[in-house]
Formats: C-alpha cells, sequence, structure tokens
C-alpha cells in the first residue's frame, strides 16, 4: 500500500473519487485522439472538459505546493508549472487541426499530472 504526505491526504479527502473518473475519461478520450485527425467539434469538447477538470484541481494542487519550504528549489518548480498550466487553460484553440490536437494533448497531460498530486491518479 502506498503512502502519501499528509498534506496529499488532505487534498485527496477534497477531490472526489467520480471526479476522478469523469478527468481520467476525458483525459483518455484526448490521448486517443493523438493518431488520428479528430473533428475540431471533439476537441472543442475536450478542451472545455480539460479545463474544467483543471480548473478544480489547480487549486488544490497549489495548496499542496505550500508543503515545501517558501523560495526552495521545489516551490519554484512547482509554482512555475502551476503558472503554465493555468496559462494553458486561458489560450484559445489554434485554428489549424494538428495545432488543435497539439493543445488538447497538453491540456491532458497537465490534467493528468495534476490528478496524480491530489487525485486519484496518485494512488
Amino acid at each position: 500500500m502506498k503512502t502519501h504526505p499528509p498534506e496529499t491526504e488532505s487534498l485527496r479527502a477534497e477531490f472526489d473519487p467520480a471526479d476522478a473518473e469523469i478527468a481520467t475519461a476525458a483525459i483518455n478520450a484526448a490521448m486517443r485522439l493523438a493518431a488520428g485527425q479528430p473533428d475540431r467539434t471533439m476537441l472543442v469538447e475536450l478542451q472545455q472538459a480539460l479545463r474544467g477538470h483543471i480548473a478544480l484541481l489547480l487549486p488544490l494542487a497549489r495548496k499542496s505546493a505550500r508543503a515545501p519550504r517558501h523560495g526552495s528549489v521545489e516551490a519554484n518548480r512547482l509554482t512555475a508549472r502551476f503558472d503554465s498550466i493555468e496559462k494553458q487553460t486561458r489560450r484559445d484553440l489554434p485554428t489549424g487541426p494538428l495545432s488543435a490536437n497539439v493543445q488538447v494533448q497538453q491540456l491532458a497531460h497537465d490534467c493528468q499530472w495534476l490528478l496524480a498530486r491530489c487525485g486519484d491518479g496518485g494512488s
């Protein structure tokens, strides 16, 4: 059985396992699209779903980032990653199909990373 730091356990209590399943389904759907040429409607729907999951997970993950010593390399690295993810969610979906697919893939990876940090994905 894998154990988690106490600050992570309190975050897990705030994250509904049903939300983790829904987020994982959106991540998996986005990853399956990587090999094909999805239509724009599908990409827009996935982008919106992933943005919603990231909006839920990002504040929880930021809370856990306060655990490392403030100003430490680890704390700065995490803050930069969180800021990058937040910036990515504000970007409009590009008009080109390849660029749009790449952006959705990036959102899926970011959501997966956040889920692993504070959701059931880290169990």
